[in-house]
C-alpha cells in the first residue's frame, strides 16, 4: 500500500501543482482584481454560506462510501444506483435550504448568484462521490489523473472571459460562476464515463428504499463531520461580513489571503483522498498503518512548515505582488492564516486515520467543541482586529483540533507516539523560522529571490532531518 500511496501522491502533486495554482493565482486572483475587493467579498461570503449548508447536499456520503467500498468492493453495484438517486433528493433539499436560509441571512438580493453557487456545489459533491468510487475500487491512478480536470476546464473558459475582447471589458463576477458551472458539468459527465467503465459489471437502477434509509442512517455521523468542520472553517468570513462596517470589503481581504491557504490545502486534501480508502482497507485487514501514516505526515509537514514560515516573513510583498488594492493589513491576515496550514495539513493525515477507524463520535465531539471555541474567539477578536482577528481565531482552532486528533489516534492504539519525530518536528519548525528570518533581513534586494532561497533552505533542512527521503520514496515505488 505504501507503493500505491508513494506513486499516486507523486502523480497527484505533479498534475495538481501544474493546474490548480494557475487557476487560483492566474484566474481566481485576476477575477478579484477585475471586479474589485467588495464584489469578490460578496461572492466569497455567499460561497462560504453555501459550504455551510453542504450537509444537506452531501450528507457524509463521500467519506462513508470511500471507506465502505475500500473495505468491500462488491458493495459498489448495490450502493451506486441507490446513492445517486438519494443524492438527487438531497440536491433538491439543498437548493431549498439555500433559498430559505439565504433569505433569513439577508441574502435575498443575491438569490440568482446563490442558485448557481448551489448548483455548482451539487456538481462538486457529485464529482467527489464518483471519484470516491474509483478510489474505493482501487483505481487510484485514474482518480489522480482526473483530480484537476474541472480546474483545467475552468482555466480555458475563464481565460477567454478575462483576456479576450469583448468579454474582458464587461466582465462580471456572475460570469466567473457560470464558467465554473460549465466546467463542472463537463467534468462530472467525464468522470461518470470512467466510473461506468471500471465497474465489475453492468449497473442496474433498482431503487431499494430499505437500503436507502440504511445508508442515510449509517452516513449521518459522516454528515455531522462535514457540518461541524465546515462551520468552524467557513463561519469566520460570514461573521466578518456581518459584524464589521464595510464587511464585504473585509471579507474580500480575508478571501484574498484565504486563497493562499486554499492553494496550499489542495495538497493536504489530495493526501486525505488517498489515505482514507487505503487506511480503511489496511485496518479492515488488520495491517499496521504506522509506516503509511508516518510517511504521509512527514511529507505534508515538511511542505506545510516550509511554506508557512517563508510566507510569514514575506507576507506584505506577496500580497502587494498579487493584488492591486493590497495594504500591510492584507499581509498581516495572510501571515496568520498561512500558519493554519500546518495544523490543517496534520488533520488531513490523522483525521483520515480516525475516519478510517470509524470513531466518528469522538471526532465529532472534538469538532463540536472547536465550533464553540471558534465562534467565541471570532466574537472577541473580529471587532478588535477585523480580518486579522478571524485569522488568529482560525489558527487557534485548527491547532487545537490537530493536537486533539493526534492524542486521540495514539490513545486508540492506531498510532505509536513517536518522541523522536515530535522532537524533529519542533526542530524543523524552529529551523524554518530561522531560515525565513535570515532570508528576509539579510537576503537580496529583490525580495522574490530571497523568498525562494527561504523555500529552498527549508527544503534542504527537510532532507537533512529525514522528512523528505527520495530514496525511500523510490524504494516504495519499486516494490
Amino acid at each position: 500500500m505504501r507503493r500505491e500511496f508513494s506513486l499516486n501522491i507523486i502523480i497527484l502533486l505533479a498534475i495538481n501543482l501544474l493546474i490548480k495554482p494557475f487557476f487560483i493565482f492566474g484566474i481566481d486572483r485576476t477575477v478579484q482584481n477585475v471586479v474589485g475587493t467588495e464584489q469578490y467579498g460578496i461572492y466569497f461570503t455567499l460561497l462560504s454560506f453555501a459550504y455551510i449548508l453542504q450537509i444537506l447536499n452531501d450528507f457524509g456520503i463521500q467519506n462513508f462510501n470511500s471507506r465502505e467500498i475500500a473495505q468491500d468492493r462488491s458493495l459498489v453495484l448495490q450502493y451506486l444506483p441507490n446513492i445517486l438517486l438519494l443524492k438527487t433528493g438531497l440536491a433538491i433539499l439543498f437548493l431549498i435550504g439555500i433559498f430559505a436560509f439565504g433569505g433569513l441571512a439577508g441574502y435575498a438580493q443575491y438569490y440568482h448568484l446563490l442558485l448557481f453557487l448551489g448548483f455548482n456545489q451539487i456538481l462538486v459533491s457529485l464529482i467527489f462521490y464518483l471519484r470516491s468510487n474509483l478510489t474505493g475500487l482501487g483505481h487510484y491512478r485514474t482518480d489522480s489523473l482526473l483530480s484537476a480536470f474541472d480546474k483545467f476546464l475552468m482555466i480555458i473558459f475563464c481565460a477567454i472571459l478575462l483576456w479576450v475582447s469583448p468579454f474582458r471589458e464587461n466582465f462580471k463576477i456572475e460570469w466567473f460562476v457560470y464558467a465554473q458551472t460549465a466546467a463542472l458539468l463537463i467534468a462530472s459527465l467525464t468522470i461518470t464515463f470512467f466510473v461506468r467503465k471500471n465497474l465489475p459489471k453492468k449497473l442496474s437502477f433498482n431503487f431499494d428504499y430499505q437500503l436507502t434509509f440504511s445508508l442515510l442512517k449509517r452516513s449521518f455521523p459522516f454528515a455531522l463531520v462535514i457540518l461541524l468542520t465546515t462551520i468552524y472553517t467557513r463561519m469566520d468570513v460570514i461573521m466578518i461580513e456581518k459584524m464589521l462596517d464595510q464587511g464585504a470589503h473585509h471579507a474580500g481581504v480575508y478571501g484574498a489571503a484565504y486563497r493562499m491557504l486554499d492553494a496550499s490545502n489542495m495538497v493536504g486534501y489530495l493526501f486525505a483522498t488517498l489515505l482514507l480508502p487505503m487506511l480503511s482497507r489496511m485496518l479492515k485487514q488488520g495491517e499496521d498503518v504506522n509506516q503509511l501514516v508516518g510517511l504521509g505526515y512527514k511529507l505534508i509537514f515538511a511542505g506545510s512548515v516550509g511554506l508557512a514560515a517563508s510566507t510569514f516573513f514575506f507576507q506584505e510583498e506577496i500580497m502587494y505582488l498579487l493584488y492591486s488594492d493590497a495594504t500591510p493589513y492584507w499581509g498581516e491576515v495572510l501571515g496568520w492564516l498561512m500558519f493554519t496550514f500546518i495544523a490543517v495539513a496534520g488533520t488531513y493525515v490523522y483525521g483520515s486515520l480516525i475516519l478510517a477507524d470509524g470513531d466518528l463520535k469522538t471526532l465529532n465531539t472534538i469538532y463540536f467543541f472547536s465550533i464553540f471555541l471558534n465562534i467565541s474567539l471570532n466574537l472577541w477578536l473580529i471587532p478588535k482586529y477585523q480580518a486579522v482577528g478571524a485569522a488568529i481565531a482560525t489558527l487557534t482552532t485548527q491547532g487545537l483540533v490537530f493536537i486533539l486528533e493526534t492524542i486521540l489516534a495514539c490513545n486508540k492504539g492506531l498510532l505509536r507516539f513517536n518522541i523522536p519525530l515530535v522532537f524533529k518536528s519542533g526542530l524543523y519548525l524552529l529551523g524554518c523560522l530561522f531560515i525565513g528570518y535570515c532570508s528576509y533581513f539579510f537576503g537580496f534586494e529583490q525580495w522574490i529571490y530571497s523568498f525562494f532561497i527561504a523555500l529552498f533552505g527549508c527544503f534542504l533542512l527537510s532532507l537533512a532531518l529525514g522528512f523528505i527521503d527520495f530514496r525511500a520514496l523510490i524504494k516504495n515505488i519499486e516494490k
